[in-house]
């Protein structure tokens, strides 16, 4: 019975760790700026040198950015139309799951007062990535994405977890303007 419990305290953790997975998204933007003006870019290095991150993981994320930004056909530049900048945050969560069986003690027990809680007690770090897009002639921010989720602690993962992130929040980008 013990390790029924057990079994089930692990399937539940690996459940909410899994299903945890995704990036949650939003953006926000300029609503009188004209997207499609904008044709090349290049990295704000001034504001890329302020993320709070390993220059490893800057250079994933830049690439990652990169590739989203070439796939809809923009084009890096010297000259650019837009600046492309980001911020990161990141924070430690801790999660106690209780899977005890309630007030009275009814569950898989030999009597009614039987009392067993399982406390599983998991540290996740959850990571919030901002990607800015600056109208360079302006020097205006434009555009701002911003993703949220947990973040791999698989070293081999974590080029893909990044990957995951950039590619969600350039989903918004160009917004679909509304007329």
């Amino acid at each position: 019975m013990k390790r029924f419990l057990t079994t089930l305290t692990l399937a539940i953790v690996v459940l909410t760790a899994t299903s945890c997975s995704s990036v949650q998204v939003a953006s926000d933007y300029d609503k009188k700026v004209d997207f499609t003006q904008y044709k090349t870019f290049a990295f704000f290095k001034t504001g890329i040198d302020k993320a709070e991150i390993s220059d490893l993981d800057k250079k994933r994320i830049l690439r990652a950015i990169e590739a989203e930004l070439l796939a809809k056909g923009y084009t890096k530049s010297e000259n650019p139309d837009m600046l492309v900048s980001i911020f990161t945050k990141s924070r430690e969560k801790v999660n106690v799951y209780n899977n005890g069986y309630g007030p009275y003690g009814y569950g898989w027990g030999w009597s009614p007062y039987y009392w067993n809680n399982y406390n599983t007690v998991s540290v996740d770090t959850e990571g919030v990535l901002y990607i800015d897009l600056i109208d360079n002639a302006k020097k205006e921010l434009v555009w701002q994405g911003q993703g949220t989720g947990y973040l791999s602690k698989n070293m081999d993962k974590k080029e893909e977890r990044i990957n995951e992130f950039v590619s969600k929040i350039m989903e918004k980008y160009p917004p679909e303007m509304i007329k």
